[in-house]
């Protein structure tokens, strides 16, 4: 098994790093770009194993391949962020670890998941490292789409474009990799729509598919004012429960981790310095949960889309199976009730809802409210 053999879909981004890893075409800065779930930090981490590789392929055997993909390889950084946005400080330290020699015979690589979060006066820091490279650093920054990165960074990376992998890529991963059942890969792929990470959760869980189903159903329950300003409560609900699930015993671990690192007891006394340190945890801790609100917001809308994606493909007589085949018969009655038209409308209020959320920060329920009631079933629509 190689570094390569978890990239679906993607082969011929394999190919060309391949090349690159062996000589062919390296350049000290990547930009790795793709739709969510593509692959886009495992391309980079991948090919920072290759470059470290003994063979230099990426064999996915030899120590340095495994201490990579463990995220313990003394000259590999990866960047990830939990808050809203990376800061200027953060991105001063890994200008100034990238400027370390390597330990040993590759390069000193950093990868940075979340490059469109990046403040201005980070990227301003970043592109400085970039224009005057340190020798044997090489930079790997990951985000959606190039629009995403200031056009002076991107100008100095070699660009990887990532694509999203199709159903049947996603379904046999899920079969080989995970041991899925060939009908339950086979929806976790559709449902999915080709996020590898959002597939492998649906196959795994039976939680996650039941909150999908209840979101995916919503579209044609939206007949009256009341069932959207419920179904928009809902959400919002549903996706801070699971959001406060995933983040609460982690923020229980970090407290835990700071108590001891100042000694603090239960009524014990506390050094001075505790709380600024308690104050910066708690703070960096509420960032990362609305992140990961956001998140959980972020993937529902996603859900909603393929809902009114598949009724568009319903009315103009598209071919193949539905990204929600198992509730057709919803499906039809959005699509009947509606136009094409009016759905494609939809659609673009589902992403006005998720640019006000997450880049001019209006609270979330105010803005699911607003958006659900803009979905509303026309009245008098045929049902």
């Amino acid at each position: 098994m190689t570094v390569w053999d978890d990239l679906v879909g993607q082969a011929r981004v394999v190919e060309s790093l391949r090349a690159a890893a062996s000589g062919k075409g390296m350049s000290h800065a990547w930009l790795f770009t793709g739709p969510p779930g593509s692959g886009r930090s495992n391309a980079a981490v991948a090919f920072a194993a290759a470059l470290q590789c003994e063979t230099r392929t990426g064999c996915g055997t030899c120590h340095a391949c495994h201490t990579v993909l463990a995220g313990s390889h003394a000259d590999v950084g990866v960047v990830r962020t939990q808050r809203l946005s990376i800061g200027v400080d953060q991105v001063r330290e890994l200008v100034r670890r990238s400027a370390l020699s390597p330990v040993g015979r590759g390069s000193q690589v950093v990868v940075v998941e979340d490059a469109d979060r990046l403040t201005e006066q980070a990227c301003n820091a970043l592109l400085k490292a970039i224009e005057e490279p340190t020798e044997r650093t090489v930079w790997m920054l990951c985000a959606p789409t190039v629009e995403d990165v200031l056009p002076t960074i991107r100008s100095r990376c070699r660009l990887v474009t990532l694509a999203t992998p199709s159903t049947d890529d996603v379904a046999a991963f899920l079969v080989r990799h995970d041991g899925v059942g060939e009908a339950l890969a086979s929806y976790s792929a559709r449902a999915s729509q080709g996020h590898i990470g959002r597939a492998r959760a649906l196959a795994r869980d039976e939680a996650t598919r039941n909150r999908r189903r209840e979101v995916v159903a919503l579209p044609a329950r939206l007949t009256s004012l009341r069932a959207c300003l419920t179904a928009a409560a809902n959400l919002a609900e549903v996706t801070k429960e699971e959001a406060d699930l995933v983040t609460s015993e982690l923020d229980a671990r970090e407290k835990a981790d700071l108590d001891a690192t100042y000694g603090v007891v239960e009524r014990g006394r506390r050094p001075r310095e505790y709380a600024p340190a308690l104050a910066a945890l708690e703070k960096e801790q509420r960032s990362r949960a609305k992140r990961r609100h956001l998140d959980m917001v972020d993937r529902g809308l996603m859900d909603l889309i393929s809902v009114y994606r598949d009724a568009v493909a319903l009315a103009t007589g598209a071919s193949g199976p539905l990204v929600n085949e198992e509730i057709r018969g919803d499906v039809e009655t959005v699509a009947r009730s509606s136009t094409p038209e009016l759905n494609l409308r939809r659609i673009g209020w589902i992403f006005d809802a998720r640019e006000q959320m997450l880049e001019f920060n209006v609270p979330v329920p105010l803005a699911l409210e607003g958006m659900m009631v803009a979905l509303k079933v026309p009245e008098g629509s045929a049902r």
